[in-house]
């Protein structure tokens, strides 16, 4: 007696729309792609960067920057000394150097003033939401307050100082905060070689 020999032309009793198999990687796993895709594309419209800014001519038309205000503050050799207070206290010094103190005017000839208000920018490195920007106001001689409530957690911050009156300068530096002070000088990049 001989076995009868298999039979591969096997038919399925059901149409093959029917098959759970066209179910799941014909209609399911594209329509499972194009819903996540669409959540992505939310997603990351949601959490989206936020646009670096500075003193940048025409806001992304060209790639001038405008370094007059550095230049300005390395001119007048303009210092300063920023101290942070665990109650949120801000004091910033003002420093003109020796010279233009004991003549009663700046290097480029302007008699010397000191400001009624400056205006502080402190820019965390990576979170719009921890950026502070307050007002400096005069307290005496070279003394400067203000009151900041930076976050706990030691970051990555841009400080600026600038003053936006008549000799329009700025100060920057770059510090990890909290800190109990940072030091202010001119950039050495315009210092004659």
């Amino acid at each position: 007696m001989s076995n009868p020999a298999p039979n591969f032309k096997h038919q399925d009793t059901q149409p093959w729309y029917k098959n759970y198999m066209v179910m799941i990687f014909v209609i399911g796993m594209p329509a499972a792609v194009v819903i996540a895709c669409i959540w992505f594309v939310y997603y990351s419209y949601q959490i989206r960067d936020s646009v670096v800014r500075d003193d940048w001519y025409m806001d992304g038309k060209t790639l001038y920057h405008d370094v007059s205000r550095d230049k300005l503050a390395y001119d007048l050799d303009l210092h300063g000394k920023m101290q942070f207070a665990d109650n949120g206290d801000v004091v910033f010094y003002l420093n003109y150097p020796e010279q233009s103190v004991q003549s009663g005017k700046l290097l480029n000839g302007q008699p010397l003033t000191y400001p009624d208000t400056l205006d502080l920018s402190i820019s965390h490195a990576t979170d719009i939401k921890k950026d502070r920007d307050v007002v400096l106001k005069h307290v005496e001689g070279n003394k400067y307050s203000a009151q900041v409530n930076l976050d706990s957690v030691k970051a990555k911050y841009y400080l600026q100082v600038n003053n936006d009156g008549k000799d329009d300068w700025r100060m920057q530096d770059v510090a990890k905060l909290p800190r109990s002070e940072v030091s202010f000088k001119p950039l050495p990049v315009f210092a004659k070689s």
